[in-house]
């Protein structure tokens, strides 16, 4: 049952800089939360500058009146080597700079009654909206979860390389006096996982709750819930994301491959630096005649793509959470999912199968024989379906996620930051449950 909240009406500050309409991933997750934040209290969003017409554009399709957006944008001479992806990480740092010089002169007019941290979800990446002298609220954060070692020893170059800076930038990170700032000013800081949320403790943070990023909103729980199931004797699986070696999607071909399911067929909808060598891949396992390589397609027509497979497959190595799943899970199709991270989190037994990260040659050997069976078995397929959409609908809905957070609202400002350091991880706070 979700948690009923009586609060009066505050004036919030939520820092987002990933926040777009439309869209999953972080972008989904800011926008959501956002929006759910500001329909029973007046907020004031701080995000990017590039994301304001596409608010904007959608705030005219359904206004919500408690909701001030600011575009905030380092100057041209300071930003003018980043491009895309490239150069994100020092960026996104100095923009929390600029953006707190921003907001800090806002408070003295506006005076905040709370700041929250939403996106980027990082948690070795500081907030310096805690510097504010309001309670704070960090999260959900995530970025704890690790490749297992045996899988990163497998890797090519490129992709021991990114996970060699990665592991770099977070022993940075938890050096990092702001950081260490932020989880110490923070009344509530939430994880994703409880990966995360061990690493928050030892940064300092004084109470961690585990609560998934990722949830959906009514409307998509419903639209998704008119999928109907397939009927159809070649099964279809399905992998969504962009290529790229953390994501796993060569263990899924190779587990393909070995499943000999000759009647069924993969679909990886995504692009990416992957996509070359898995088509070759795929050919050179004899299978590139049962594979489609959909590319990048809108969030629109990945949900539409839905309808037409039977099965997720998703077997990314570090996750903090996944719309995939999400998704897959409340068009009531089963998901097969490493049992680490956000997914090991957002499926269950029911919903799914989840498979051990021990080392690759057996995960591999484990998700062929989790397709396997579910290419075989139809009831199967149904009964983990129709537990799934179930499980979604109760436990990960943006309006339930909204009510434990504004609840946590509540427990700030009635406290004023004073949080007792004990027992940090008290309890676990779901999303509707």
């Amino acid at each position: 049952m979700a948690l009923t909240v009586t609060l009066e009406r505050l004036r919030v500050l939520v820092s987002a800089y990933a926040c777009e309409p439309e869209r999953g991933s972080e972008p989904g997750v800011g926008w959501h939360m956002t929006t759910a934040i500001a329909r029973r209290h007046d907020v004031w969003l701080v995000t990017r500058r590039n994301n304001v017409p596409a608010i904007q554009k959608a705030l005219e399709e359904d206004p919500v009146p408690g909701l001030t957006v600011i575009g905030y944008d380092l100057p041209t001479w300071a930003r003018f080597w980043k491009r895309g992806q490239r150069g994100i990480q020092p960026y996104y740092y100095l923009w929390q700079i600029g953006a707190f010089v921003c907001v800090r002169r806002l408070h003295r007019t506006l005076r905040f009654d709370l700041a929250h941290h939403v996106t980027f979800v990082k948690y070795w990446m500081p907030s310096l909206m805690a510097l504010l002298p309001i309670p704070f609220i960090w999260g959900p954060v995530g970025g704890g979860e690790s490749t297992p070692p045996r899988f990163e020893s497998a890797l090519r170059l490129g992709g021991r390389f990114y996970e060699l800076a990665r592991r770099l930038g977070r022993w940075l990170g938890e050096r990092d006096p702001l950081v260490h700032l932020t989880a110490r000013r923070a009344a509530v800081t939430l994880a994703a996982t409880a990966e995360t949320a061990q690493r928050l403790e030892r940064l300092g943070a004084r109470r961690v709750i585990e609560m998934p990023a990722v949830a959906l909103p009514d409307s998509e729980l419903e639209t998704l819930s008119t999928h109907p199931i397939r009927q159809q004797p070649n099964v279809r699986f399905l992998s969504v994301g962009r290529l790229q070696h953390l994501k796993g999607f060569e263990l899924a071909l190779r587990a393909f491959a070995k499943a000999e399911l000759q009647h069924c067929e993969y679909w990886l909808a995504g692009d990416g630096p992957e996509r070359r060598r898995l088509e070759q891949l795929a050919k050179s396992l004899g299978c590139l005649d049962r594979i489609r390589f959909c590319g990048d397609l809108p969030r629109e027509r990945l949900l539409e793509l839905l309808s037409e497979c039977d099965v997720l497959v998703h077997p990314g190595l570090h996750e903090s959470g996944s719309w995939a799943c999400l998704e897959a899970m409340a068009a009531a199709r089963p998901v097969i999912c490493f049992d680490i991270g956000g997914p090991g989190v957002l499926v269950t037994s029911r919903c799914g199968i989840k498979v051990a990260a021990h080392a690759p040659d057996q995960a591999v050997e484990d998700f062929a024989s989790a397709m396997r069976a579910l290419a075989r078995n139809s009831t199967l397929r149904d009964e983990l379906g129709s537990a799934a959409r179930e499980h979604v609908a109760r436990s990960f809905r943006w309006r339930h996620k909204t009510e434990a957070i504004l609840a946590l609202y509540q427990e700030a400002c009635a406290s004023k930051s004073k949080v007792s350091p004990a027992s940090p991880r008290a309890r676990r706070l779901g999303t509707g449950r």
